[in-house]
């Protein structure tokens, strides 16, 4: 293969990395320490040209492929396979309180989000749910209400692109005061109803809520970025995901509660505001 030929290669794989990644040009040229310009003139300027090695290098270690595979010298992407298969985990909380969710959302800024929340989105809670929720523990109210700061700012980012799926059933329970929400008031259930609803409106399109028939569909809570991670909730760890296949097998199963959907995007706000707390 000469130069040329590997040159139009590498473009080719680069263009299929940069659209699995889910990013916008500026993102994907931010995550690898280039101008948007220069990203540009690897995927469409007149001559294909390879990249310098600190560009190359920068573009295997962030997007989990082979500097081998991306020179066309090898046909497997992967850089180790073992390790891209395997599922981790990882503490929910660090030493620092600080949530692996709140840097993984900082790192996947530009890429699609796909959610499943395990009680209600956590970018809408009201500072009622997050006191009910701490149970008395101030530190832990100030780690909620910085978690739904932190969130509610990544969905108002003007790159954001996010899907939330999750039961109708959940929000029905809510408002009955049922089950996990034994014991909060009506008043408090309704204002937090309320603010959904207001929240959904605003957020939309940027943030598209759908609600399934729990009954017939179920779904763990997770939430995965883009194609490059997925992190399943169990609690106090996260089982995190980065192999590629499994994390499209997520994807087209999250992709599959959407279809099957009963309240859509358009119209989940005045679903919502059509609750009354029992």
């Amino acid at each position: 293969m000469n130069k040329r030929e590997a040159s139009a290669l590498f473009r080719a794989r680069l263009a299929q990395v940069l659209a699995q990644s889910g990013k916008t040009q500026s993102a994907f040229a931010a995550a690898i320490s280039i101008d948007r310009s220069a990203l540009s003139q690897l995927l469409t300027g007149p001559d294909p040209r390879l990249p310098r090695a600190e560009t190359l290098l920068a573009i295997a270690a962030q997007f989990q492929v082979s500097v081998d595979w991306l020179l066309g010298l090898s046909e497997d992407a992967g850089t180790v396979t073992q390790t891209l298969d395997a599922v981790e985990t990882e503490a929910a909380l660090d030493e620092h309180s600080r949530t692996a969710m709140e840097r993984w959302h900082a790192e996947a800024t530009g890429q699609k989000i796909r959610y499943v929340p395990a009680l209600l989105p956590d970018l809408m809670r009201t500072p009622e749910i997050i006191a009910f929720q701490a149970q008395s523990s101030d530190q832990e109210r100030r780690r909620l209400q910085a978690q739904t700061r932190a969130r509610l700012q990544v969905s108002r980012a003007p790159e954001a692109d996010i899907e939330m799926c999750m039961p109708l059933q959940s929000f029905q329970v809510f408002a009955q005061g049922a089950g996990h929400w034994a014991g909060l008031g009506a008043a408090a259930r309704q204002r937090q109803i309320d603010h959904i609803a207001q929240m959904v409106d605003e957020l939309y399109p940027a943030f598209r809520m759908y609600l399934f028939d729990g009954r017939k569909r179920f779904a763990p809570p997770m939430t995965l970025f883009g194609y490059t991670r997925a992190a399943v909730y169990a609690g106090e760890v996260y089982l995190l995901i980065r192999a590629k296949p499994l994390i499209r097998d997520l994807a087209q199963g999250f992709d599959g509660h959407i279809r099957a959907a009963e309240v859509h995007a358009h119209e989940a706000a005045e679903w919502v505001r059509g609750l009354r707390a029992g």
